[in-house]
């Protein structure tokens, strides 16, 4: 009894690095204790690991010190005595975990640190770097890579999960994601590490999930060929106050709408303050507008009030981030055969809105305005969101018309105002990125076509299928939103798709 209670008061309790209480004897080397070799690393199942969900204990849903057993994938608290993780570990003999926030390896119940450079890969996976010369060279390359489970994938042409209907938005995020200034933004951390935001601000949480989001899509790394947004879709739930779910089907034009400027504001971005959604996206525009007398009183009155200055025309200088084209009204009739006829018009027909000449009504619930549109500055990459839901107070309805469009050489200069041609040098776009919308209004699905800067080739992803596709075939779809990239002084003539 005497030599137990010896070795009892030689114990001594310190604190590891997750405030686990640890106990061992003063005669013991701690350094072993604390790291050494552990004969359960062959029991890891790599093909269970996925660190795309939300990082939360399977028991308690807490968020604090989870570990996640590289054995069964399961997450759970703590590794202290009676903790979850200990718990599990002694219940179901898996012995090795990983603390998902200090990206340290533990063996439970024994409970010391693995340090073995074999375990490099699972990190990574967690949580993926990139060196600014990966990221320089990845539109110069299309090296297939091979995952875990086999299959081969490029990265950042990858199948996204959709959970269960937010393939509005997963469209978007893939558009994103293949936007390569933004890309390179968001795979370095460091470029938004230290933006300060104001206590309590919950916004930054997307701009950090994106982060997290783009370096998954784009690890050369990965366990499997696609990647669930689980964590980002939380983020938009929570700082969208719920307007945009992941059980229910949304809009894409205004999910994009919302996230870029979500991301312009998080990223300490203001009216005159740019950030890195404004540097690639942003234009300028003049805004010619005049008021109407209403429809319904006389002419000669009409004529009285077309001469007050409040019926002259008005010119305001307005910014964008992306421009909205309408479709004409699609006709109602149908040919010999009693079938509908899609109507199909061009692309530039539908961009005259930008002219500085068409005319176009709008009408608010007190007053009706004319007015024309001409742009004065175009951004590096320009967005075009193709209107073609209207809405009413009892319905949603769909314009079906094809807008044909080429995939390359598109020039926008004699939408310029006199002197924005002068000082705009290039004005000459490529299609990059082209989100479909298929269906009824309501019961629809998303998918999108990307090309791969690093192939040249063009690649269709609708949830995870991830489907090579030739660039004909883009423009017979129902177009919704495209990114088109500005071709600049320095870029070669080898275009490809024209």
């Amino acid at each position: 009894m005497m030599s137990l209670k010896r070795d009892r008061d030689r114990e001594i309790e310190v604190e590891d690095d997750d405030n686990v209480p640890v106990k061992f004897g003063r005669s013991h080397d701690t350094e072993d204790r604390r790291s050494r070799h552990c004969p359960y690393l062959d029991t890891i199942n790599r093909s269970v690991l996925d660190f795309d969900f939300e990082k939360l204990c399977s028991i308690s849903l807490s968020h604090i010190n989870v570990y996640a057993c590289l054995i069964c994938g399961k997450y759970f608290q703590g590794r202290g005595l009676k903790s979850h993780a200990y718990t599990h570990s002694v219940q179901f003999t898996h012995h090795v975990f990983l603390n998902l926030h200090t990206l340290k390896f533990y063996c439970l119940p024994d409970n010391y640190e693995i340090i073995d450079s074999s375990l490099e890969d699972i990190t990574y996976v967690l949580k993926p770097t990139f060196a600014r010369q990966h990221i320089s060279n990845l539109d110069k390359q299309g090296k297939l890579y091979r995952a875990y489970d086999g299959t081969t994938y490029l990265p950042g042409i990858v199948g996204l999960n959709n959970i269960k209907a937010n393939d509005y938005a997963n469209v978007v995020l893939q558009a994103l994601s293949n936007v390569p200034p933004l890309r390179n933004y968001f795979l370095e951390e460091d470029n938004y590490r230290g933006i300060r935001r104001p206590p309590g601000d919950i916004m930054f949480l997307l701009v950090q999930r994106f982060g997290e989001l783009m370096r998954k899509l784009w690890n050369p790394r990965n366990f499997k060929a696609h990647v669930s947004p689980h964590e980002m879709l939380q983020a938009v739930v929570l700082c969208s106050k719920k307007n945009f779910q992941i059980t229910k089907q949304g809009d894409a034009v205004d999910f994009l709408s919302w996230f870029l400027n979500a991301l312009h504001g998080a990223l300490g971005g203001t009216k005159k303050k740019p950030s890195c959604i404004t540097k690639v996206f942003q234009g300028s525009m003049r805004i010619f507008s005049k008021k109407l007398p209403h429809p319904d009183l006389p002419a000669e009155e009409k004529e009285a009030l077309l001469l007050k200055e409040e019926y002259q025309e008005e010119m305001s200088e307005s910014t964008f981030l992306y421009l909205t084209l309408d479709l004409p009204t699609a006709p109602l009739y149908k040919d010999e055969k009693e079938q509908l006829i899609i109507p199909q018009v061009p692309l530039f027909n539908i961009l005259g809105k930008f002219n500085g000449i068409t005319e176009k009504e709008y009408k608010t619930y007190k007053e009706n305005f004319l007015k024309r549109f001409q742009l004065t500055k175009l951004p590096p990459y320009l967005i075009f969101c193709i209107k073609r839901f209207t809405k009413n107070n009892f319905f949603v309805e769909k314009n079906p018309t094809i807008v044909n469009f080429p995939i390359t050489n598109v020039d926008l200069r004699e939408y310029l105002t006199e002197e924005a041609q002068v000082t705009e040098k290039n004005t000459t776009y490529d299609l990059v990125a082209n989100v479909v919308h298929d269906g009824k209004p309501s019961e629809g699905a998303y998918r999108i076509h990307v090309l791969h800067h690093g192939t040249g080739k063009w690649y269709e992803l609708q949830d995870l299928q991830v489907t090579d596709i030739l660039p004909q075939m883009i423009t017979l779809s129902e177009a919704y939103i495209q990114i088109w990239k500005r071709r600049e002084s320095e870029d070669n003539e080898n275009h490809t798709g024209a």
